[in-house]
C-alpha cells in the first residue's frame, strides 16, 4: 500500500507541475494551437484521473473483466460487465440462476475481510480466520485481504447466510475434511480452489458461536452438502479429493453449481445419500457452465431421485462415463458438449447404475440440444412427460454451438488451466496473512469491520509491481514531452 500511495503522490505532483503555470509545455499549446489543445489538456487530465483511480490490484483487473463481460454466460455477463464490480460485492447475488438462484449468501450483512490463513484451533478458532469468520451467526460477505493458502485442521464448517467471495485474490483451501455445509441454508462460495481434502474427524469442531460438537470421520469431499438448502457454488476448481469433488445429499436441494472447473478426479459429483433415501426424491440441482476434464473418471454427477438440469457444461473427459443415476431421477441434458474418449469401450455419456432395462427404461432421461463429439451418445429413456422436466428445468439453454464461449472462464479467474499430467498443490503456505492470530493487541469494538484481525494490508505480488511501475511511467511519458528527462529524474528519485 505504500508503494501504491508513493505512485500515486508522485503522478499528481508531476500532473500538476504539468497543469499549472503560465510556461507549462500544455500552456505553450494552448497559446499555440488553441481550441485543439484545450480539448487536448481536459482529456489528459481525465487520462490521469482514470490512472490515479486505477492504481490497485483489484482495479486493474476491473479492467479486464469489463472487457470480457459480454461472453454470452448469464451469470459472468450480469456483474463483470460492472466495471465497479469490486465496490459493489454483494450484487453477485443477484446473479444466480437456476435452482439455487434463491441463494443470497451474506447479502446485506458487513464484510469480513480474513487475514490470517492459520487454521489452528477447531473449537475457539482465531478472531482474522476464515473458520472464525463462517460460524457466525449474521450475515456476512466473507472477502480475503490478500493471496493465501489454507491448509484446514479438520472440517471447516458453514453456518447459514455465508458468502465466501475469493474474488481479487488467490485463496486455496485444502487439508482435512474441507467445506462442510450442514443443516444449513443460503451459502455462496466464489472463485476458490479445493484440493487434496482429506478425510479426518473424531474431534471438536465449533459450528456456531454458541455450539461445538463431536465430529466423526468425514469422507474426505472437496463440498460437503448435508439437508442443506439455497446453495450457489460458482467459478471454483476443485480436484484431487479423497471422495467427492462436490457431495449433495440427505434431503440438499435448490442448488447450483456453475462457472467451475472439475480435473484429476474418479467420483466427480454424488447427487443423493442412497437408493433408498425418498426424502432426496424433491431434490433439484441446476450444474451450468462448467468444464469437466482432464483425470476425470465418473459422476458428472451420478443421481439418485430429484430433478437435475444439466444444461451448457463442456465435457472434455471420463474414462467410465459422464452421467449415471439409479432409483428413477429426472436427468434433462441440454446444449451440452459431450467429447467421448478413445476408448471404444467408454463412448457412453450414460450409465444407469445396478439397474436392470426393464427398470430403468421409463426414467425421464432426455438429451436436447447436446452435441456429441468422437463418437459419444447419450442413451435416452422415459416417456418425455413434459410435467416432469418442467421439474428439471430451471434457465433456458443455450445452443451448443458456443460453448467454448460460454465455458471461458470456467474455474478460479485467472488461473491456469489444468491440461497437463496429474498435479497436487500441496498446502500450508501462507501468502497472506502473518499466520500469528487476530487481534495484535486490538481492541475492536466492531468485529466485522472491513479490516479484522491482524489488520493486515493486502500485498502486491513483485509482478504486480513491475506491471504498475511500466504502466506509471508510460503515461508518463505519454503526458510530457520531456518523458526522456523525467524517467532519468524517476530512475534518480528511486536510487
Amino acid at each position: 500500500m505504500f508503494f501504491i500511495r508513493f505512485w500515486a503522490r508522485l503522478i499528481r505532483l508531476h500532473t500538476r507541475k504539468s497543469y499549472i503555470g503560465g510556461k507549462t509545455i500544455y500552456q505553450r499549446r494552448l497559446n499555440n494551437e488553441g481550441s485543439n489543445s484545450r480539448f487536448m489538456i481536459k482529456n489528459e487530465r481525465v487520462l490521469t484521473w482514470k490512472v490515479n483511480e486505477s492504481i490497485s490490484r483489484r482495479e486493474l483487473l476491473d479492467t479486464t473483466t469489463n472487457a470480457q463481460c459480454q461472453t454470452g454466460n448469464p451469470i459472468d455477463d450480469c456483474w463483470r460487465c460492472d466495471p465497479n464490480w469490486s465496490k459493489n460485492r454483494q450484487s453477485l447475488a443477484d446473479c444466480a440462476i437456476g435452482f439455487g438462484q434463491g441463494a443470497i449468501g451474506g447479502k446485506n450483512g458487513k464484510y469480513y475481510v480474513v487475514t490470517d490463513s492459520s487454521d489452528r484451533d477447531t473449537v475457539d478458532p482465531t478472531p482474522g480466520t476464515l473458520r472464525h469468520a463462517v460460524i457466525q451467526e449474521e450475515p456476512l460477505w466473507i472477502i480475503f485481504a490478500a493471496d493465501m493458502s489454507i491448509t484446514l485442521k479438520h472440517e471447516l464448517i458453514v453456518n447459514s447466510y455465508k458468502t465466501i467471495d475469493g474474488r481479487g485474490a488467490k485463496v486455496h483451501i485444502t487439508g482435512n475434511g474441507c467445506i462442510t455445509l450442514q443443516s444449513i441454508s443460503n451459502v455462496i462460495i466464489h472463485n476458490i480452489h479445493i484440493y487434496d481434502c482429506k478425510p479426518s474427524g473424531n474431534t471438536e469442531i465449533r459450528s456456531s458461536p454458541t455450539h461445538v460438537g463431536h465430529r466423526g470421520i468425514s469422507d474426505g469431499d472437496g463440498i460437503s452438502i448435508f439437508d442443506s438448502r439455497n446453495i450457489w457454488i460458482d467459478h471454483c476448481a476443485l480436484s484431487h479429493c479423497t471422495d467427492g469433488l462436490i457431495d449433495a445429499i440427505m434431503g440438499s436441494t435448490a442448488i447450483t453449481i456453475s462457472n467451475s472447473y472439475f480435473t484429476h478426479h474418479d467420483e466427480v459429483m454424488l447427487l443423493g445419500h442412497d437408493d433408498k433415501y425418498t426424502p432426496d426424491t424433491g431434490m433439484q440441482v441446476t450444474i451450468a457452465f462448467n468444464h469437466f476434464g482432464v483425470g476425470l473418471v465418473q459422476r458428472m454427477p451420478r443421481c439418485r431421485r430429484g430433478y437435475i438440469h444439466v444444461v451448457n457444461n463442456d465435457f472434455t473427459e471420463w474414462q467410465m462415463y459422464a452421467i449415471g443415476g439409479s432409483a428413477n431421477p429426472t436427468i434433462n441434458s441440454q446444449g451440452n458438449r459431450y467429447t467421448a474418449p478413445v476408448d471404444a469401450n467408454a463412448k457412453e455419456v450414460t450409465k444407469r447404475v445396478d439397474t436392470d432395462e426393464g427398470e430403468w427404461s421409463g426414467w425421464n432421461w432426455r438429451t436436447d440440444g447436446d452435441v456429441m463429439v468422437n463418437g459419444a451418445f447419450f442413451v435416452p429413456s422415459g416417456q418425455g412427460l413434459s410435467s416432469q422436466y418442467a421439474k428439471a428445468s430451471s434457465v433456458e439453454p443455450k445452443s451448443a454451438v458456443i460453448i467454448d464461449q460460454l465455458t471461458l472462464n470456467a474455474g478460479v479467474f485467472g488461473a491456469p488451466r489444468d491440461n497437463g499430467i496429474s498435479i497436487s498443490y500441496g498446502g500450508g503456505t501462507t501468502t497472506g496473512g502473518s499466520g500469528s492470530g487476530g487481534g495484535g493487541g486490538r481492541d475492536d469494538s466492531d468485529f466485522f469491520g472491513m479490516i479484522f484481525g491482524n489488520g493486515a494490508s493486502p500485498k502486491l505480488s513483485p509482478t504486480t509491481t513491475m506491471l504498475l511501475s511500466l504502466l506509471i511511467i508510460f503515461v508518463l511519458y505519454i503526458t510530457t514531452n520531456h518523458g526522456g528527462q523525467f524517467s532519468l529524474q524517476l530512475l534518480l528519485l528511486l536510487l
